[in-house]
């Protein structure tokens, strides 16, 4: 038995059309977007009665994928505030490599509202790094090569 690799992150939203422009504003490409229910997938997630609009997004390499799901029933618990401190215990962050970390961190705030978690940091010669908070809550990292 040998992993082969990872297929996707789930990040359950509220607003499926805002989430889903951000996450292409960063340049995930949309794959593909429908409605999942049925006693297959109540099997799989767990819920009883689940319905869920899903919109799929790809990286541009086709190595990663982020699927968007709002979750019409049962509704979304929240268990956190949307901003949360980034040592709150779970899934924090998705990190992406980008071109250029401050250009898109501007763009990211004039166009959907997003804010640094810190601040833009270098680390060593290697990286610009930083947190980027989206909608709903959701915490990218933004890695830029040097």
């Amino acid at each position: 038995m040998a992993l082969l690799r990872m297929d996707n992150v789930l990040v359950v939203v509220d607003d499926l059309e805002r989430a889903t422009a951000f996450f292409a504003e960063i340049g995930l490409e949309l794959e593909g977007r429908g409605m999942v229910e049925g006693p297959w997938a109540d099997a799989v997630v767990g819920l009883e009665g689940m319905r869920t609009e899903v919109a799929m997004m790809r990286t541009p390499d086709g190595h990663g994928r982020v699927e968007l799901s709002k979750f019409h029933t049962p509704p979304a618990v929240r268990l956190t505030p949307e901003d949360a401190p980034s040592n709150t215990l779970g899934l924090r962050r998705i990190m992406f490599t980008v071109d250029d970390v401050d250009a898109l961190v501007e763009h990211l705030r004039s166009r959907h509202g997003a804010s640094l978690v810190g601040e833009i940091a270098q680390y060593e010669d290697q990286y610009r790094l930083c947190f980027v908070r989206g909608p709903e809550g959701v915490v990218v990292g933004l890695a830029q090569p040097l």
